[in-house]
């Protein structure tokens, strides 16, 4: 069994959500991303997503794409993310995925990638625009190495595409809340209610989560009534930006906050209230 089969079989038998968190590697500072990770380990992260550092993050809001745009700015590679990734796993064995998108995976090489991927420790992959329809050499490379891929949904995903995606998924569906980009305000709630709930309907083959627009404890059982878990990235990002932005708090405070606010998004507990950018 995989990490991901590992962790969700034992949170569904206890009724417990799945917590992902995503953080962008290189981001705020190279040196900050492990000790960071480590932190939301610590706070209760049931599996992490790794970004990988993309000049043209389709799928992203200003949070994720500046977070992006400052890792590159320190020249921050996939090599550099690999060993994230493997400095990661020497502490932990939470499921960590890579997330970013395909044109620097076909770049690097897919065969290549998923190789080095693997030997990092990493378990998976979320590719947003990598269509399933065209995702026949990344499935078998990933297979090859024993990592999973997953796949997203939408509200404007037809029935046929969404069993297609259930198909070709490994670890879990991602479904989107909004159609818009990470970061969205939350959309009517009873909307998203009724997408997810026709959406768990046909994914039946997969463990189900829903992420973006997620801020709060409150935000992510509301919208995983219908999901196995909920992915929070934006609301994670913008606490770390206005924690480095206040070059006053020493680091253990920083890193202390951060798991505080992880623990908030997994059981509800109250987490230090920070001046986060809005955006």
């Amino acid at each position: 069994m995989s990490r991901l089969d590992q962790t969700f079989g034992p949170l569904r038998d206890r009724d417990e959500k799945a917590l992902g968190l995503f953080l962008t590697d290189g981001f705020p500072a190279p040196d900050a991303t492990v000790p960071l990770l480590r932190a939301i380990d610590r706070g209760g992260a049931d599996f992490i997503e790794l970004g990988m550092p993309f000049s043209d993050p389709l799928a992203e809001g200003r949070p994720i794409q500046r977070a992006s745009a400052q890792a590159l700015s320190h020249d921050v590679t996939l090599a550099d993310t690999f060993r994230t990734a493997e400095a990661f796993r020497t502490e932990s064995e939470t499921p960590l995925l890579l997330m970013g998108y395909v044109n620097p995976v076909l770049k690097y090489g897919v065969q290549a990638f998923c190789q080095n991927a693997a030997a990092a420790g990493v378990d998976g992959l979320i590719l947003p625009d990598l269509p399933p329809e065209e995702s026949d050499a990344l499935c078998d490379a990933a297979a090859a190495h024993d990592l999973d891929l997953v796949f997203l949904v939408a509200p404007n995903t037809s029935d046929e595409r969404m069993r297609t995606v259930d198909e070709r998924a490994t670890g879990f569906v991602y479904a989107v809340s909004v159609t818009g980009l990470t970061g969205s305000d939350l959309a009517d709630a009873p909307t998203v209610d009724d997408y997810l709930e026709h959406t768990r309907e046909l994914v039946d083959q997969n463990p189900l989560l829903v992420g973006f627009g997620i801020k709060s404890h409150d935000d992510a059982m509301r919208l995983s009534r219908h999901t196995d878990g909920f992915i929070v990235g934006s609301a994670l990002i913008n606490r770390v930006s206005a924690l480095w932005d206040a070059p006053e708090r020493p680091m253990p405070e920083r890193l202390d906050a951060v798991e505080s606010f992880a623990r908030h998004l997994k059981s509800g507990t109250p987490a230090p209230a920070l001046d986060l950018d809005p955006a």
